[in-house]
C-alpha cells in the first residue's frame, strides 16, 4: 500500500506542482482578499478542476474567511485541501465484481487514443493476480494492430484470449466470447471495442447493440461499461462521458496517463460533475501500473 501511495504520489508530481505551485504563489504573505481569492480561482480553473468544482471551494473559502475571520495563507491553503478532499471523497459507487458467481462483463470504451488496449491488459493482470479467471475479447475488429497488441497484453497478463477475422462483425464477436467465458467458467470477460469519437453517433449506437447481445448470449451476467478518460484531456472528459453514457451507460470511469499531464485535476471535476464514479487510474506505463481508485489516497496524493 505504501509502495502503491508512493507511485501514485511521483504520478501526480505534474499536477500538483501546477496546482499548488500557483495558489501558493497567489496567497503568498498576502491577505485573503478578493484578489488573491480571484488569483485561487484562477489556479483551481488552469488544473482543470471545473467551473463547478472551482465555485464551490471558492465560495466556501470566503464563506469561512468571513465567518471565521481567516486571515492567513496557511488556513486558506488547509481550507482548500479539505474542500478538494470532501468532493473527492463524496462519490458513492457500487462494486464492480458481485459475489453471486455469475459472469461478469466489462465493455470497456473510449475514444481514439484514450489508451484503451493497454489498459485492459493491466486491468487482467490485476484481476488475475487478485485470483479472477479472466478472458479478453478483441471486439475492436477493424484495426488488426489492435487485436496483436491486446494478444500480447494476454500473454503477459496469463489469461485467456478470444478473437475473429479481420472486419467481422464485433457484436457477433462480443456473442461468441461471452457464450465461451460461461462455458470456460471465467469470472470475468474484458471485451474491447474500438476507439470512436463520441461525437459519431452510428459509432455509438454500435456499442448499444454490443451490450444488447451480450446481455442475450447471457442473461445472468453483470454487464460494467467503463469508460477510458486520456488524464491529458482536461475538461473535454466530460463530455466523453456524457455522450458514451447516453449510448451504453457507464458504470465507471478508467482516468489514464495521469503520470504526464498536469490537468489531473479534472478528476475532482469528473466528481463534483458527474455520478459516474471513477473506478481506476494509471499512472505508468508497466503492465502493473493501474490501480483501484481510492479517493482519499488520490487527495492525499495530489494536496502532500
Amino acid at each position: 500500500m505504501l509502495k502503491g501511495l508512493s507511485k501514485l504520489r511521483d504520478s501526480l508530481s505534474k499536477t500538483r506542482d501546477n496546482l499548488f505551485g500557483k495558489i501558493n504563489l497567489a496567497l503568498g504573505f498576502k491577505k485573503l482578499d478578493d484578489e488573491t481569492l480571484d488569483n485561487i480561482e484562477e489556479s483551481l480553473l488552469q488544473a482543470d478542476l471545473g467551473v463547478g468544482a472551482t465555485t464551490r471551494i471558492i465560495d466556501e473559502i470566503r464563506s469561512r474567511a468571513r465567518r471565521e475571520l481567516l486571515s492567513n495563507s496557511d488556513e486558506a491553503l488547509n481550507l482548500l485541501k479539505e474542500e478538494i478532499r470532501t468532493i473527492l471523497t463524496s462519490a458513492r459507487k457500487e462494486p464492480l465484481l458481485n459475489g453471486s458467481g455469475s459472469l461478469v462483463v466489462f465493455l470497456v470504451v473510449g475514444v481514439n487514443g484514450s489508451g484503451k488496449t493497454t489498459t485492459i491488459g493491466k486491468l487482467a493482470k490485476l484481476h488475475s493476480q487478485n485470483g479472477k479467471k479472466v478472458m479478453i475479447a478483441a471486439c475492436d475488429t477493424f484495426r488488426a494492430a489492435a487485436v496483436e497488441q491486446l494478444q500480447t497484453w494476454a500473454m503477459r497478463s496469463g489469461v485467456e484470449f478470444t478473437r475473429s477475422h479481420d472486419n467481422a462483425d464485433p457484436a457477433a464477436v462480443a456473442y461468441d466470447a461471452t457464450i465461451s467465458a460461461d462455458a470456460k467458467g471465467m469470472d470475468l470477460l474484458l471485451v474491447d471495442t474500438a476507439g470512436r469519437l463520441h461525437t459519431k453517433s452510428n459509432l455509438m449506437q454500435e456499442l448499444s447493440k454490443i451490450r444488447r447481445v451480450i446481455e442475450k448470449a447471457d442473461p445472468q451476467a453483470t454487464i460494467r461499461t467503463l469508460l477510458v478518460i486520456d488524464g491529458t484531456t482536461g475538461q473535454n472528459a466530460l463530455k466523453q462521458v456524457e455522450a458514451f453514457t447516453a449510448a451504453a451507460g457507464c458504470d465507471g470511469l478508467i482516468v489514464t496517463k495521469l503520470d504526464g499531464t498536469a490537468k489531473g485535476g479534472v478528476v475532482v471535476a469528473i466528481a463534483q460533475e458527474l455520478e459516474a464514479p471513477v473506478r481506476y487510474i494509471c499512472i505508468g506505463e508497466g503492465i502493473d501500473d493501474i490501480q483501484e481508485f481510492d479517493a482519499a489516497e488520490f487527495a492525499e496524493a495530489l494536496l502532500e
